[in-house]
């Protein structure tokens, strides 16, 4: 949406967005400020599930990852999809925690479910032969974990612990 002063808004008060590898917020305040001779909007978020954080990041940020939160429908087909993605862990260490890092970064729901199916039948072969997964791979697991649940509870109107049960009933 095109302000009067020629700043462009993509998002609303009231919108629920993915911030970077953060988590959903909802933005629930627009404010100019004067900061130096400069004059910005600011979208003021706060974490939906988490602490009482509130995060200010500027309107006209294009680095900035945010996006909003997917559709039901979207969060529907993303959840049927996992049973047919393609995984492939990759034996390097260095090159599969920048390939971790990088789809966790992408902010994109199915990169994050594609992502977590792949470190979780990892795991689930090194648990059958006794051993463990590297930690960096488990912390990278923990936060898209974290991000997908979050985003996909947003999407489906669920709390975050109700979204594996319900993503395992519609993929069994």
């Amino acid at each position: 949406m095109i302000m009067g002063n020629g700043v462009y808004r993509m998002f609303e008060i009231n919108d629920y967005v993915v911030y970077s590898t953060m988590g959903v917020y909802k933005i629930i305040d627009i404010r100019k400020e004067i900061i130096g001779e400069a004059e910005n909007d600011y979208y003021i978020l706060k974490p939906v599930f988490d602490n009482n954080l509130t995060v200010k990041i500027p309107v006209n940020n294009p680095n900035i990852p945010i996006r909003k939160v997917i559709s039901r429908e979207d969060a529907m087909s993303i959840i049927k999809s996992m049973t047919k993605q393609k995984t492939a862990w990759i034996d390097d260490n260095k090159e599969r925690s920048l390939y971790f890092r990088a789809a966790l970064k992408s902010c994109e729901c199915s990169e994050w479910a594609k992502l977590l199916k792949t470190i979780y039948l990892e795991k689930q072969e090194k648990t059958a032969a006794g051993k463990k997964l590297m930690k960096q791979d488990e912390d990278i697991m923990k936060s898209a974990e974290k991000n997908l649940c979050e985003e996909l509870a947003v999407a489906l109107d669920l709390s975050p612990d109700e979204v594996v049960p319900f993503i395992i009933r519609h993929v069994s």
